[in-house]
């Protein structure tokens, strides 16, 4: 980045901070503060050990230095300030959850433009909540669009916030399904002088895995016999033979597989169990970032700050919103959308951003600003001479 487009960007981020509302978080004062100015060259400096003490009012803070980035811990210090993490006296962390695009195994960031990664992103984001309130029971949840590639989560609730990292990790692996004990969602039932194997549909992923062997009974009765055995084929392990032993018994006798039991249908139906488990697992499973999360002290975005790496706000989302949320438009600040700029490209490009999609030529341009903004911060373009 050039001196003209870095000191044209942090004049800008400083328009921004000066009619901003910056929100701090819960207890702001017992975290450690950080930030990346706008030094010049290519790499970066972070500046980090303050406290909310050290940086006086916030909003203040923001106007006057004009960071690049702007970050706070998930952890709460006894001394915030002090210069080495031991000193700091850990009391407890919120529980942080990132998703990137760049992590999705669907996604291959040199193929799909950067409003395709986002709405993958979101997808991501609904499996995540999903697990964090249905299995978990999380209720103080704090949903942030990250201004870059992906969304955090923090999670609030007094019972994790004293986690330690081994813990936090055990949250992760199920999250993820990792290691995963597919027999395990199986339990042994014996009634008089019967015994009979069940799934565990009482919760977790024993429970998710029963939705879905649900769903699936009702959408291969619905199917005519030709159509449900190519459905029941289609599954790893099931064969012509088991499909056909499968599909009788779900039509013989629907209310013993909505009950989980998985004898109902011999041997065929506890293979059948666990390919819709492993299913159910790659269609419902999230891929945080598992440093993120087992990371007792980690630093965070502030939301209300700007992304330094695409001038788009870090915004706060509410949960009811978030089905309406659009980050290409609702976090873009309205600062940057009123006028344009001359910008030099280095090759042709488009963007899709502020509800519009602007076709960028190869040397300079005029563009709204919002884009012109977004293109300078990626690296993309340079601020050319008016």
């Amino acid at each position: 980045m050039d001196e003209r487009t870095r000191e044209y960007l942090k004049g800008r981020f400083g328009d921004f901070y000066r009619s901003a509302d910056a929100t701090p978080p819960p207890a702001a004062s017992d975290r450690e503060w950080g930030h990346i100015p706008w030094t010049a060259g290519a790499g970066t400096t972070m500046v980090r050990h303050q406290s909310l003490l050290d940086l006086g009012d916030l909003g203040d803070f923001l106007a006057r230095e004009s960071p690049r980035h702007v970050y706070f811990s998930a952890a709460r210090y006894a001394e915030p300030s002090a210069s080495t993490m031991d000193d700091k006296g850990w009391r407890e962390a919120d529980l942080v959850f990132d998703l990137d695009a760049d992590h999705l195994p669907s996604i291959d960031p040199e193929r799909t433009s950067y409003g395709g990664m986002l709405v993958a992103c979101k997808g991501a984001l609904r499996r995540l909540l999903d697990v964090l309130e249905d299995d978990f029971a999380f209720e103080e949840l704090e949903v942030v669009f990250s201004g870059g590639r992906g969304y955090h989560v923090h999670v609030r609730d007094e019972g994790v916030r004293g986690l330690d990292s081994e813990a936090r990790r055990e949250i992760v692996d199920y999250v993820r399904a990792i290691d995963l004990d597919f027999d395990g969602l199986v339990a042994t039932e014996q009634t008089g002088t019967t015994t009979r194997r069940v799934l565990r549909a009482e919760g977790g992923w024993g429970r998710r895995t029963h939705r879905a062997l649900v769903d699936l009974v009702e959408e291969l009765r619905a199917m005519d016999e030709a159509d449900a055995l190519d459905r029941l084929r289609e599954l790893d392990g099931i064969g012509e033979g088991r499909a056909t032993t499968i599909l009788g018994a779900f039509r013989r006798d629907p209310e013993a597989i909505r009950a989980g039991n998985v004898e109902a249908g011999g041997p065929g139906l506890r293979m059948l169990v666990e390919s819709v488990a492993r299913e159910t697992v790659e269609r419902e499973t999230a891929p945080i970032d598992e440093p993120v999360t087992t990371d007792t002290k980690r630093l965070i975005r502030l939301p209300g700050s700007l992304h330094g790496g695409t001038g788009l706000r870090v915004t706060r989302i509410d949960r009811e919103a978030l089905d309406d949320f659009d980050p290409l438009v609702d976090a873009v600040p309205e600062r940057f959308t009123g006028g344009e700029i001359a910008i030099r490209a280095a090759e042709e490009t488009t963007v899709d951003l502020c509800g519009e999609r602007t076709k960028i030529e190869a040397g300079e341009n005029t563009v709204r600003e919002c884009v012109g903004v977004f293109l300078m911060a990626r690296g993309d373009a340079e601020k050319a001479r008016e």
